[in-house]
């Protein structure tokens, strides 16, 4: 990958490509960075610069036959580790060697894209994928082989915050003194759930969202649409290049959201003192319970974003607003006063509590119905200002 393919973060690639210039590479490193900031396709450039031997802040002028290999991510000294979990293909002990056909489908189609968007094309999107200790042993074992064109060798851990404790432990050793011109690249969104003894031994990069004018750019250049156009879409996108792209297509997830949404904020208001609200409510439970947990936790997460998004339309904060309803009888405006000092707190409390308990299995349609009824009483809770 081409680090002109890269959008924006001109800053990191000036740093990084100045760091193998000078022979300076750390043998351990941490991206972290939201998603669509471009930690993945920034890492894979990085990788192939570093084993092709490229020069002058571009992947060229090195090694052509070597850069050749990169266009489809077959290079025998580049490995990756990525979340993966049980499916018809991979009955038990699943680790990512299995699914390295699927995972170049996604580099080379959607290199900006998230775990949501990997386990919807494995077809696992009712599971929850994870690192585990099987996945720490296969990197254990390539990683003690010599390298293929005798240079540098590359493990590239895509979601390092889906490593379990017993994979994280298995690899401290290895990541705090790997074999000779061996490097870790740890990608991440949340610094956060990666363990601290991990953390400590990376080199740490922070990705900021991308700029604005950088996906507009992208998304004209790439699809071909007006300015005008590319130009709202990237403000919705809010720095998320994933979402943009998913936007052009109406293909994001959060349209279906928004329609949940919306029926789930509706019949909560209504539900104070009326029984055929609270039913209404039970059946919404339901039928979110019935998708994958993954699914569950990315569209609660999405109402976090809503409700944060209300309360700063409600204080007038408009220059940081950028949610655009697609409902046509849903408007934000309307909704945003119901959001305030004296609810948002409890709300975005009772919202990550409910994501937790799904990440941990919890029942799913328990933990929504209470939610929901949780929800009943805060919206009609009374702003003290």
């Amino acid at each position: 990958m081409l680090f002109s393919e890269v959008l924006g973060q001109e800053h990191i690639k000036n740093h990084l490509t100045t760091s193998v210039d000078s022979g300076r590479v750390a043998h351990a490193q941490l991206f972290i960075g939201p998603e669509g900031s471009g930690t993945l396709p920034m890492a894979l450039a990085y990788a192939q610069y570093i084993l092709c031997g490229n020069i002058n802040g571009e992947n060229t002028g090195g090694k052509e036959t070597c850069n050749v290999k990169f266009k489809n991510f077959s290079h025998p000294d580049l490995h990756f580790a990525f979340p993966v979990t049980t499916s018809d293909k991979v009955k038990s002990k699943p680790v990512s060697s299995y699914y390295l056909e699927e995972w170049r489908q996604l580099l080379d189609q959607q290199p900006y894209g998230n775990l949501f968007d990997w386990y919807k094309l494995l077809g696992v999107d009712n599971k929850q994928g994870q690192i585990g200790v099987d996945e720490a042993h296969e990197i254990v074992k390539s990683l003690a082989l010599k390298s293929y064109e005798g240079g540098y060798k590359v493990m590239l851990i895509w979601m390092a915050e889906k490593m379990n404790t017993a994979c994280a432990n298995k690899l401290l050793k290895l990541v705090e003194e790997p074999p000779e011109k061996t490097i870790f690249i740890l990608i991440a969104e949340d610094e956060e759930q990666i363990i601290n003894t991990i953390r400590s031994r990376c080199q740490i990069l922070h990705f900021p969202p991308l700029a604005e004018n950088a996906i507009t750019e992208a998304l004209v250049k790439k699809y071909h649409i007006e300015t005008s156009v590319a130009t709202k879409i990237a403000h919705q996108a809010n720095g998320n290049y994933n979402k943009a792209a998913d936007l052009i297509y109406q293909d994001s997830e959060d349209i279906q959201f928004e329609k949940w949404f919306v029926l789930w904020v509706r019949s909560a208001f209504k539900a104070k003192g009326n029984k055929a609200a609270i039913h209404d409510l039970i059946s919404w439970s339901e039928e979110i319970a019935k998708t994958g947990r993954e699914t569950q936790k990315k569209f609660l997460d999405f109402c976090l974003n809503y409700f944060r998004q209300a309360l700063l339309l409600n204080y007038k904060a408009n220059e940081l607003v950028y949610l655009e309803p697609k409902s046509q009888s849903f408007k934000l405006e309307n909704f945003a006063p119901f959001v305030h000092e004296s609810n948002i707190l409890e709300i975005s409390e009772h919202l990550q509590d409910a994501i937790y308990h799904i990440e941990r299995n919890g029942n799913s349609k328990i933990i929504l119905t209470d939610l929901s009824i949780r929800l009943t009483r805060l919206l009609h809770k009374k702003s003290q200002s």
